[in-house]
């Protein structure tokens, strides 16, 4: 075969420009450290490349941004819930207190000072947040366990249900609270006592104990209250009993009150409701057929205006806000669902549950519901204590009062210290049925608060485990991204002494081809004429 000069001039240029574009090669991948630059120069490397990328993006999503805010979440609800179990011992502490009948007025007034204080702060911790989402209200984490401000015109239809064996309580009821004469004729007025029509004698008050539920809220209103009411025993069969319902107290007294007796009845086979007080009162026969059958109670009623502090009805109960200045229509919240089959109720999960992705195929739920960890009831409880040591303060100022003009010059007549002594003897059982009604209410608040401090307990103890688990968790996927990205490191990188040997062989074969080039052009055919 004939070479010229051309061919050979040719071949050396080709060399020499591979020689070029594999120091170029070189160079790239050592200023990259990188083995490919392009998916094109090896395509097996790009595509574990690009997966193992996809892995470590993902592996990282977890470690550093889902795991550390799904565990910051739980540590705020935690430590919420941990403050709430602290109020709870303090208001033990004052049932342990309050069931002492030696305290004075003051001592009085300073305990229900220290309970509104509790009650106030209990469900503003129920408040708590986490970067502005309200860790206790599922997913609409942009509203308030409680309401914020009050909401006078507000109004719920609310739909509870009662259970007899956990909600039915005995509850002390009273007639005949005196209102005391400030002057000597209303002393000596005559009163209504019968059978003693030439007697001046004073109404003594009189208790009364009823089986009752309480509803969730007071000061409640009802729309044909035997067609929302609805009794269901353990076979799943309704019991028919009739309701009758009481604006309040006085307007049930007049109704039903023994007039003998002078004190509020329940007939055996009715149910009086009284809408002041939310209260469920049960007669004789009622509250034994339930209990025996172990009845629950479906009620629907409407609550109109909330106070600052009262817990919204959505995160406790299925209900429709039908009346908001903020609302344009009416707005549905369905918190549970009904299971025909068992005939209970059962929570919506899907809809109040938050979960969070930690890692490959795994999810956590990492919210506590507020009704999972303490219920309305403890506000409930405190308002009603308040209410009875206020009753019990007032009932002693009154016997005080009465002592006071017992000793005053202008009440000395026979007649007047005698009606005074049988006012002092009615005002003395008031106040005696008050301190008993106190030590009562105050003793079963003990028993009551150990159950809501079991409840708290169990979804701290949750939380716990939630959190180990957690970390758990947290440490194997760290581990998973040490290992993703040592296997991405050794797909896609060079060591950096091996690229410098491989760059100098390049660059010398490069250099060696110029030189062999450079000499082919010094020799010519006249060289050899």
């Amino acid at each position: 075969m004939r070479v010229t000069n051309k061919m050979i001039m040719n071949n050396a240029s080709s060399n020499i420009n591979s020689a070029k574009e594999c120091v170029n090669t070189r160079n790239k991948q050592m200023t990259s450290q990188k083995k490919i630059d392009r998916p094109s120069d090896d395509p097996v490397i790009a595509v574990r490349s690009l997966r193992l990328s996809t892995t470590l993006s993902q592996v990282t999503q977890y470690h550093q941004k889902n795991i550390p805010d799904a565990t910051s979440w739980i540590e705020v609800t935690e430590t919420s819930l941990i403050n709430i179990r602290a109020l709870f011992d303090d208001c033990k502490g004052l049932a342990n207190k309050g069931t002492n009948d030696t305290y004075n007025k003051e001592d009085r007034n300073t305990m229900i000072t220290q309970m509104e204080a509790l009650q106030k702060q209990l469900f503003e911790e129920g408040n708590a947040d986490y970067a502005n989402r309200t860790v206790f209200t599922g997913y609409r984490t942009n509203s308030t366990l409680t309401f914020t401000e009050d909401a006078k015109e507000t109004t719920y239809s609310i739909s509870q249900r009662l259970s007899i064996e956990k909600d039915m309580e005995e509850h002390r009821y009273y007639d005949g609270v005196q209102a005391i004469p400030t002057t000597e004729e209303g002393i000596l007025a005559p009163t209504k006592t019968p059978g003693t029509a030439d007697y001046r004698e004073v109404d003594y008050i009189e208790q009364t104990t009823y089986y009752r539920l309480r509803l969730n809220y007071d000061k409640v209103d009802f729309d044909a209250i035997n067609d929302n009411l609805k009794i269901i025993g353990s076979d799943y069969q309704e019991i028919g009993y009739e309701a009758v319902v009481f604006d309040n107290e006085s307007v049930w007294s007049d109704y039903s009150a023994d007039k003998e007796k002078g004190t509020k009845t329940v007939p055996d086979d009715k149910i009086y409701i009284i809408k002041e007080t939310g209260d469920i009162i049960l007669g004789k026969n009622v509250a034994a057929n339930l209990k025996e059958k172990q009845a629950v109670i479906d009620i629907n009623y409407k609550k109109t205006g909330f106070n600052q502090g009262e817990i919204r009805p959505e995160f406790y109960y299925n209900c429709t806000k039908t009346a908001d200045p903020k609302e344009k229509v009416p707005v549905t919240y369905t918190k549970y669902t009904f299971d025909g089959t068992t005939n209970n109720y059962v929570m919506n999960r899907n809809f109040f549950d938050i979960e969070y992705t930690v890692a490959a195929n795994q999810t956590m739920n990492i919210n506590t519901e507020a009704c999972d960890a303490f219920t309305n009831d403890i506000q409930r409880d405190l308002t009603e204590l308040i209410d009875a040591v206020k009753k019990q303060i007032a009932a002693h100022d009154k016997y005080d009062q009465l002592k006071k003009m017992k000793g005053e010059t202008q009440y000395q007549s026979e007649a007047v210290q005698e009606q005074l002594g049988i006012w002092m003897d009615a005002l003395k059982k008031e106040s005696d049925y008050f301190d008993d009604n106190i030590q009562k209410l105050f003793s079963t608040e003990i028993g009551k608060i150990d159950k809501y401090y079991a409840t708290i307990s169990l979804s701290i103890t949750d939380l716990g485990c939630k959190k180990d688990s957690l970390d758990l968790t947290g440490n194997r996927v760290g581990d998973q991204r040490e290992t993703v990205q040592s296997l991405q490191s050794q797909n896609d990188d060079l060591d950096l002494s091996q690229i410098i040997i491989d760059y100098t062989a390049a660059y010398t074969a490069y250099q060696a081809s110029l030189t062999a080039a450079g000499k082919l052009g010094d020799s010519t055919l006249l060289n050899y004429l």
